[in-house]
């Protein structure tokens, strides 16, 4: 029996009160120039994007020890209640709302969703209600802090992670959400393309990942180099499943409507996700290891990554070339990982950070007018060199902050709440210790 704690309970009591207070009626629902086509495409791909977030918990799951199967998967599903109400009553102001200085927007914009229901569509999502596209966006939100658990799990208290997934939501991502998507953004002004979330979802939370590992150091197994096996690897299979499926909402519905580039992006994702699959353990067996279902997953994922950032803006040809590269890159970095000190738990970073980041270098060489004619600067592959310095400043940048700001928000969270479990706790497993549930073997 834990020590009682009144204070997250009365912080939902006050936002519901604040809610009736502030209900945000609409006076008039926007109808002109909407489009049921795009619109009935864009609630699908809100959905799949959802979904992703319970693959996410499934793939994570099946791979720690059988110990903390349901802590981690908990915290993607909990990413679900807490980002959403967050998203509501702030989160989506600051990624969207109107700039300030091209790196925040204003939280008082849409405060609790003001406007939202009847405003007008988004600039660059026109045809479609702008809760749609809130709401498309806030499944973005959603599954970018639960990425990085994976690089925390086993170790990290249930409680602490939960104030660190909405610092993290909203000094971190949701600047780089607005910094890159928004038209007022500097790296949108700057040229950058990201056209789903390589730098915004995958790089942030891969380098936050990392900062995770270093600040939480090392699991008590990981130091005296005792091996547990991965709890269920049909979870694993069960969860690469779902990512693979919802992906397809995740990177099509990127185009935020129904159309050619929707199908284009479609396209290079699958293609991508099955050449990094495939990548990944033939990679292996070059090294003498065997075909193994948990190779294939990981790779899979890896190239579902790498080729975000590039879907809408590469041909399906270039997207065999980008997976494959991508989960090369990153199982190699993997490996030099698992040959280290960092306890990168899941191996978010060399998967996750490492692929994003692949992906935005992939995107700066093959970008191309033909596949997208928002693409002002064509990559370096068409003989331009303008949009592949931009995304090198922006890897950079993007990096640094990214890093640094994780690692200070953990060391603020770690003073408010402590971040790691007791030794005692660590043994026990945190299905047990943080949850009091553990899962019965068959």
């Amino acid at each position: 029996m834990q020590k009682p704690n009144y204070i997250p309970l009365a912080i939902l009591l006050i936002i519901s009160l604040v809610a009736v207070f502030m209900p945000a009626v609409p006076t008039q629902i926007v109808t002109e120039g909407i489009n049921s086509g795009d619109t009935a495409w864009m609630l699908v791909a809100t959905a799949l994007v959802l979904l992703m977030t319970p693959g996410l918990a499934y793939f994570y799951g099946g791979m720690v020890n059988n110990k903390n199967v349901i802590s981690t998967m908990l915290q993607s599903f909990v990413a679900m209640g807490v980002i959403s109400i967050l998203w509501v009553v702030v989160g989506y102001s600051l990624a969207f709302g109107s700039s300030i200085g091209g790196f925040i927007g204003n939280p008082m914009d849409h405060f609790m969703f003001k406007g939202v229901l009847d405003g007008k569509p988004w600039s660059l999502a026109p045809t479609i209600p702008l809760v749609v596209f809130a709401f498309f966006q806030l499944k973005f939100a959603v599954i970018t802090p639960a990425l990085v658990t994976g690089s925390m799990a086993e170790r990290i208290n249930f409680r602490s992670y939960v104030l660190f997934m909405i610092l993290f939501s909203l000094l971190v991502y949701a600047p780089l959400a607005h910094m890159t998507w928004h038209p007022e953004g500097w790296l949108f002004k700057r040229g950058v393309l990201d056209f789903a979330g390589g730098t915004v979802v995958h790089m942030s939370a891969g380098w936050a990942a990392l900062a995770g590992a270093i600040y939480l150091k090392r699991r008590k197994s990981h130091l005296e180099a005792s091996y547990f096996p991965p709890a269920n690897v049909p979870f694993v299979l069960l969860g690469t499943g779902l990512l693979w499926f919802g992906w397809f909402g995740f990177n099509a519905g990127s185009a935020v409507s129904a159309s050619p580039l929707a199908a284009s992006a479609f396209a290079t994702t699958n293609t991508a996700a099955a050449s990094a699959g495939l990548a990944w353990v033939l990679f292996d067996s070059a090294k003498g290891k065997k075909v193994s279902a948990l190779g294939f997953c990981i790779g899979a994922v890896v190239g579902l990554v790498a080729i975000t950032p590039a879907a809408g803006f590469v041909t399906i040809p270039t997207a065999i070339f980008i997976g494959t590269v991508g989960a090369m890159v990153s199982n190699y970095v993997a490996h030099l990982r698992s040959k280290s000190t960092l306890d990168d738990t899941l191996d978010v970073f060399p998967c996750h950070g490492v692929g994003g980041m692949v992906g935005m270098i992939m995107t700066g060489i093959f970008a191309s007018k033909g596949v997208n004619s928002a693409v002002a600067v064509e990559g370096l592959a068409f003989g331009e060199t303008g949009l592949f310095i931009e995304h090198m400043i922006a890897l950079v940048a993007v990096s640094a902050f990214a890093f640094g700001m994780s690692l200070l928000l953990l060391k603020v969270t770690d003073l408010i709440l402590p971040l790691r479990v007791s030794e005692e706790d660590e043994k026990m497993g945190l299905d047990v210790s943080q949850h009091d549930e553990f899962l019965i073997e068959a």
